[in-house]
């Protein structure tokens, strides 16, 4: 089990929010990446769908969980995706290919938007706090 975990919205460590703050204290910050992908804003907070174009990214950060399956479960309860959740979920969580600002490539975990987003306004930057 990977113990990256790739954020791109509420849970960014310049988002003021008390699950942003139970990563930072649960996570090491490793630094800003970047997957293929899209962003929406769905309400307050963003979904990202993945894309096979390079030319569409998402901005965000990795984190290294100290403890993956306990903090997996508690982010899972989160995102509206953990045990018992009702089917079919906003989010799923996969893990993805992301960049690092540094060039490295690696695998993190990441909850991917799963319902239409044709309704919903893009972020095109790929950037949420820039919204």
């Amino acid at each position: 089990m990977s113990d990256h975990l790739f954020v791109f919205g509420t849970l960014l460590s310049g988002y003021d929010h008390p699950m942003s703050r139970r990563l930072s204290r649960e996570a090491q910050l490793i630094g800003p990446a970047r997957c293929r992908g899209r962003l929406y804003l769905v309400r307050h907070y963003p979904g990202m769908v993945l894309s096979d174009d390079p030319a569409e990214q998402v901005h965000g950060e990795v984190f290294r969980m100290r403890d993956p399956q306990a903090l997996l479960r508690v982010l899972d309860e989160y995102e509206g995706c953990g045990e018992g959740a009702a089917r079919p979920t906003e989010y799923l969580r996969q893990q993805v290919g992301v960049i690092l600002d540094d060039g490295r490539a690696i695998e993190a975990w990441t909850y991917v938007y799963n319902w239409p987003v044709t309704h919903l306004p893009r972020i095109a930057s790929g950037k949420f706090l820039e919204h």
